[in-house]
This record gives C-alpha cells, structure tokens and sequence, in this order.
C-alpha cells in the first residue's frame, strides 16, 4: 500500500466498485431469467466480477458498495432491450478493466495478465448466450429497412403530388400496411423454402411488426400537423433517428460496425425519398392534377 500513490489507489477503488457493481447486475439477472442455460452464463460471468473485486481489494483494503442506480439501471436496459445488449452496454460504458490494470502494471504486474485471462474469459462467456431478439435480428432488419426506404419514398412523393395531410396520410397507411403484410408473408415463405418451419411464423411475425411499427412513426406528423412539407421534413427527420438508434443497438449487441451501416442506410432511404419527390412533381405537372 505504501507504494501505491493517491491517483493510482483512487484508479483502484473506481475499478473494484466497477467490479462490485457488475457483479450485482449479472447475479440479479441470473435470477430473473427464465432461461437455465443463460442463467448459468451470467452466474459464471457474476463470479468473474466477484474475482475482480477481490483481486483490487488486496490493495485497497476496504470493502466498496455497489451503485444501486446503475445496478437498476442495466438490469432494467437488459430485461427491456435484451440480455446481450445489456451487459455489452455495461461493459462498454464502464472504465475497461485492461485499461485500469494497464495504469497500474508498473506497480502490480501480475495485473496484465490477469486482465487478459479474465477479459478472454468473460467474452467466451457473453458468447454461449442465446436470446431470441438476435436470432430474429435478420427480420427485423428487413422489415425496417424496407419500410424506411418504401415509405419515405412514397411519402415524398405524396406530399408534393396530394399536398394534403390527411390524403397523404390515408394514403401511405394503406400503402405501409399493405406493404408489411406483403413482407410478413415474403419471409414465412423464404424461411419455409429453406426448411425452417419452426422458426417461419416468428421470422415473419417480427418483419410485420418492425415494418407497422416504423409506419406508424413515420406518418405521425401527416396526423398530428397539417403542413405537408413540416410534416414531410418531421418524417425525413424520424427515420434518420430510427437508423441511429437501430444501427447503435446492433452496434452494441452484435459487435458490427456503427459508421458504415447508419450512413448506408440513411443515404438510401433519404436518397428514395429525395427521387420519389421528384417522381411525384414530374406527374402531377404532365398529368395536371391539382388536389
């Protein structure tokens, strides 16, 4: 203790209570899931924490409490969003264990290693879980992929040629559900063409309900305003927020690139739409219709 200066022990106490904390969130978890196989994952995982814990606690000598707030607060993010989004979220939000132990090697150097081994250790584990949302992650991409890009477009294209917010919103719920009934069907029979029967109404009851839900969103402001092109702006604005969050929580919990997917996706939707508008100027001037 007596080589360890005021800023390295205050690094080591930040860790240990890290450590304490997680420990009580997995071991919370592990209790309130249904899951046997998953329980024992996060159990193992607790246990890790636990380890952690007392390995700081050699050279603090105190005992630290956990934080009941963050305990709540990804236990709940966990039970809401899934398990695996969850506790990479905890993981990747917290000061890194390998980078507290690498501030503290010089003086202990035994940390490193055991960094190493237990971070090994702890994503093998985060790996066995098994959590339906992600198995079901594929549909869900398509449904809100293709609402976003479908319906944005037809909305742009709306607006300029009905220019009326109640016609245009008519128009693009007949037009989205109509679509995401089309979706649901296309994925039962994709999954029953490749022989996943079981998992065929699943796949498909997750691509219908992506694509309503995206739908809704995005015509909301046709209903509530009466502006078509505030309106039109306030759903251009709604779908890039709902790349971003989807794009973050896949980033999280699949471990994919953010950047590359959420530019994609926002320059093909956006750049749907920009056509589309275009599309339904052009025919509303060679057809003259005015509504």
């Amino acid at each position: 203790m007596a080589e360890l200066s005021k800023e390295i022990l205050e690094v080591i106490k930040r860790a240990q209570k890290n450590e304490i904390t997680e420990y009580h969130v997995y071991s919370m978890l592990a209790r309130h899931i249904k899951d046997p196989a998953n329980a024992s994952v996060l159990r193992n995982i607790a246990e890790d924490e636990k380890k952690h814990y007392n390995f700081w606690m050699r050279f603090t000598g105190i005992d630290q409490y956990p934080s009941r707030i963050t305990i709540l607060k990804y236990y709940w993010i966990a039970r809401i969003f899934g398990i695996t989004f969850g506790i990479k979220l905890m993981e990747k939000n917290e000061e890194k264990a390998e980078e507290v132990y690498g501030k503290v090697a010089g003086i202990i150097p035994e940390a490193m290693a055991i960094a190493a081994e237990e971070d090994s250790h702890e994503h093998q584990l985060i790996a066995l879980i098994k959590e339906e949302k992600l198995q079901y992650v594929g549909s869900v991409v398509l449904g809100l992929n293709d609402a976003l890009v479908e319906l944005t477009g037809s909305l742009a294209g709306f607006t300029f040629a009905l220019q009326n917010n109640r016609i245009i919103a008519l128009a693009g719920l007949i037009t989205g559900i109509a679509a995401a009934f089309s979706m649901a069907a296309s994925e039962y029979l994709s999954n029953k063409a490749e022989n996943a029967g079981e998992k065929a109404g699943k796949a498909a009851l997750y691509t219908g309900i992506a694509y309503i839900f995206t739908v809704l969103l995005l015509i909301l402001p046709f209903l509530l305003l009466s502006t078509p092109i505030i309106s039109l702006i306030i759903t251009l604005t709604t779908a890039v927020i709902i790349i971003w969050l989807f794009n973050y929580y896949l980033s999280v919990a699949t471990d994919i690139p953010f950047r590359k997917r959420f530019l994609e996706m926002t320059f093909v939707s956006l750049g749907v739409a920009a056509l589309s508008f275009g599309i339904g100027f052009a025919l509303k001037t060679l057809m003259g219709i005015d509504i």
